[in-house]
């Protein structure tokens, strides 16, 4: 039998179903490989982190991957996988092979985007196989979450009409001058587009649909495609459990053993569907509930940059819903030589700059990142009782207690 008979059977029989659930059982388990310290509010959120993760990714790799059907899908609300920063959204399609297609909109007001092709390791017929007994030793073969950039193209690159309207074209061949045009790969999964927003509440989000260039009808799903599908959302979730392990203290970031830092890595970066257009320094932080972080940095001329501050599962802390938990060039207090401060505590100290409410967390990653420009900057940063800086304001923050920080780790 092939495997997509195989595929096919599987989902039947309904053994596709019980693999899925037992891989997502599996991904669930996974909070007890997290070596040190981790809350009851670390706890807690982890397992809404993984209820996260199976929304999005069912979205993504299940709802949004049907052959005959692409689209276009933002990731659903309150996702933010890999430090997401909120002033961006991101549209994704899923391809099941690299086919050629077309995207047409409008150019909108927002001041940048980005097309990213990206590919990841996946077998053919996944569905065909169960994946909850081979662990996370499967992700090897197949780990949706392991997004590699193979191809990208932004806003400023491309030829719009004068009344902003444009046509990329998605192929493996040339489709010649005057075209905006993103080459496909036989192993193109999925295009990831980056819409970078300043204000939204005046400017105007792009306009984008996507549609096969053989112009194939749309088909009914199949017994094979739904398996193929399960298999595919599962190893997400697994995939990224892993991830966010693997960050905090595994070979990939081991933040949690380089606390208080930000380096910049064009590797890390580029781990997970970056882009190389922009320069992000992650790091780990910790302090205790009655201390406070303070951090200094002057930014670059570039189109956009931000700083947020997020959990140990790389999630924005819930404060973004009430407009905290970060600050971009459009949103932040500067000093008169052009300095921001940020200070993270549970209070606000009263001494200005840009207060972001830790919100009952201890540690956790954030990320400082500058897109559009070759230069960095580096940070200072202090750590210490939240009392002494209410009480002192900025005589706290002694030069020579300062640890320097944001340098190139590759």
């Amino acid at each position: 039998m092939s495997r997509t008979g195989t595929a096919r059977q599987r989902l039947l029989s309904g053994q596709a179903w019980d693999d899925f659930c037992d891989t997502l059982k599996l991904a669930g388990r996974h909070i007890e490989a997290f070596d040190g310290p981790l809350s009851d509010l670390d706890r807690a959120e982890w397992y809404r982190f993984m209820t996260r993760l199976a929304r999005s990714s069912m979205e993504r790799l299940i709802e949004n991957a049907e052959p005959t059907r692409p689209r276009l899908r933002d990731m659903v609300w309150r996702q933010s996988i890999n430090v997401q920063t909120v002033d961006q959204d991101h549209l994704m399609c899923q391809f099941d092979e690299a086919r050629d297609y077309r995207i047409t909109g409008t150019r909108g007001s927002i001041p940048y985007f980005v097309m990213a092709l990206c590919t990841c390791p996946a077998p053919d017929a996944p569905g065909a196989e169960d994946w909850a007994p081979q662990g996370f030793a499967g992700l090897e073969r197949f780990d949706p979450s392991n997004l590699k950039t193979t191809g990208f193209l932004h806003s400023r690159q491309m030829t719009f009409a004068e009344d902003g309207s444009f046509e990329v074209i998605l192929s493996r061949s040339d489709p010649g001058e005057g075209h905006n045009w993103l080459r496909l790969s036989p192993e193109t999964n999925c295009i990831l587009i980056r819409l970078v927003w300043s204000d939204r509440a005046s400017e105007v989000a792009p306009v984008m649909t996507i549609e096969r260039m053989d112009n194939a009808p749309p088909e009914p799903v199949t017994p094979a495609l739904i398996a193929d599908g399960l298999a595919w959302t599962a190893q997400a979730v697994v995939g990224y459990a892993e991830l966010v392990r693997n960050w905090w203290q595994g070979s990939q970031g081991n933040f949690a053993a380089r606390l208080n830092r930000l380096d910049y890595s064009r590797a890390q970066y580029l781990s997970n569907g970056g882009v190389p257009d922009r320069h992000v320094a992650f790091g780990g932080w910790e302090k205790g509930l009655d201390e406070a972080l303070v951090l200094e940095f002057t930014p670059p001329e570039c189109e956009y940059w931000n700083f947020q501050l997020c959990n140990i599962w790389q999630e924005n802390l819930d404060t973004f819903e009430d407009g905290n938990g970060w600050i971009n060039n459009y949103r932040h207090v500067a000093e008169a030589d052009g300095r921001v401060r940020v200070v993270i505590a549970e209070s606000d100290p009263g001494m200005g700059g840009n207060w972001i409410n830790s919100y009952g967390h201890e540690r956790g990653l954030w990320g400082l990142r500058f897109v559009l420009t070759e230069q960095t900057a580096p940070v200072t940063l202090w750590r210490l009782p939240l009392a002494t800086l209410k009480a002192e304001g900025l005589a706290a923050l002694d030069p020579a207690k300062a640890a320097l920080t944001g340098q190139f780790v590759d």
